[in-house]
């Protein structure tokens, strides 16, 4: 529940608030029922609209609200990034606010000390860092507030919405810290309204509407159940950056990426088209070329498509199409199709992502770096086309 500023000031005086479940007038239950079990080396997600409690839920979690009634059992020490520039100093320089935070955290100073370094340069803050944080932007504010929790190595991390102020660059560096966390016995607890980074990072789920646990369980199932639910609002992607291609490991890289079954000249032609047009409707064929020096476990190849105004409107994983691979090495190529390529007449980007393991743990990323054309005969207003087909049928006839 959301507390009045009587209880606040009860609780800053040192008196509970009150423990009754019935509400005052104006007030409403932030939080109701809501059980779940975050276990040791996982990462669980947490999503829903604006106003279901996601971010109090981590507020309880952290100790920074008191529950009305139920109970929180925490084992181990918790780290939190919970709003932007929580915890820091404005008036102090950044490498204060590491000392001032990391304590806050229950860091001890020598700890501090031997990785304020790498806190330093992982924050991308070296020629700021002692320039008062007042002057920081956001995104450097959240680079440095995650690069001190995240060093801090707590039992349990709760990350809110404040990485999507990142850029795209940050957030997958973000990503792979989290992924080192949890594989060293670390738990997540995660807010984002990106459905995308939910299905990257995590295996499991919890959607709240309303102060309560709509589903929850594997990652895809509650995700998919979100976005046919929610389908009626359309959610944006990340605009393109500046840089559209993202190297992580110099052992191996995408190539290069063909257009096959494009249209040139009128005919269908299996070769690169110096149009990449397609017709809408029929086959879209993708051939991603890569290079590796060594041997590449597990490897998982990523393929998006966003219209003009950075819709993603495809996304597909090979691992969860049923492409496993054990490995991969020397030169080669994977092949992407669709059977039909639902999209109305226009201009369109595509990303290609290459990772071992995991989505998060990146190699090469080329970000919206290919664009290519779809024609049409058919007339649509959405952001796709399905091709549907309309019967008519008198009363007589059924």
């Amino acid at each position: 529940m959301l507390y009045g500023g009587v209880d606040f000031l009860k609780g800053s005086f040192g008196f509970a608030p009150l423990p009754g479940k019935i509400l005052r007038k104006s007030e409403f239950w932030a939080l109701n029922n809501v059980s779940f079990e975050l276990k040791r080396a996982t990462t669980v997600g947490v999503i829903g609209r604006n106003g279901s409690g996601k971010s109090t839920l981590l507020r309880l979690i952290a100790g920074i609200l008191p529950p009305d009634h139920g109970s929180i059992s925490i084992r181990g020490r918790v780290g939190a990034l919970i709003s932007l520039g929580a915890g820091f100093h404005p008036h102090l320089s950044g490498r204060d606010n590491i000392f001032m935070n990391g304590a806050i955290l229950g860091m001890p100073r020598r700890d501090i000390l031997k990785k304020l370094d790498s806190i330093i340069d992982f924050a991308e803050l070296e020629e700021f860092i002692d320039a008062p944080v007042s002057t920081y932007s956001s995104g450097m504010t959240v680079r440095l507030g995650f690069a001190i929790a995240s060093h801090g190595e707590p039992d349990v991390l709760l990350v809110d919405e404040v990485l999507a102020v990142g850029d795209l660059r940050f957030a997958l560096k973000c990503h792979r810290k989290m992924s080192e966390y949890r594989k060293n016995g670390g738990s997540t607890l995660m807010i984002t309204h990106s459905n995308q980074a939910i299905r990257n990072m995590c295996k499991e789920a919890i959607w709240l509407d309303k102060g309560t646990i709509r589903a929850a369980g594997p990652v895809n199932d509650v995700c998919n159940l979100y976005e046919f639910e929610t389908s009626r609002d359309l959610g944006e992607s990340p605009k393109p950056t500046v840089e559209d291609r993202l190297h992580y490991d110099s052992t191996a890289r995408i190539s290069s990426v063909e257009f096959l079954g494009t249209i040139k000249n009128g005919a269908a032609d299996d070769s690169i088209s110096t149009e990449t047009l397609y017709e809408a409707g029929k086959p879209f064929r993708l051939r991603i070329h890569y290079n590796a020096t060594r041997i590449i476990r597990n490897p998982i190849f990523v393929v998006t498509i966003q219209n003009m105004e950075n819709a993603v409107l495809i996304s597909n994983y090979s691992n969860f199409d049923g492409l496993n691979l054990d490995s991969i090495s020397g030169d080669g190529h994977v092949d992407f199709s669709l059977e039909r390529l639902d999209l109305k007449i226009g201009k369109y980007f595509t990303s290609v992502i290459l990772s071992e393991g995991e989505v998060s743990n990146t190699i090469d990323h080329h970000e919206s770096k290919y664009s290519f054309l779809v024609k049409s005969r058919a007339v649509a207003y959405g952001l796709i086309n399905p091709y549907p087909s309309w019967e008519l049928k008198s009363e007589k006839e059924i």
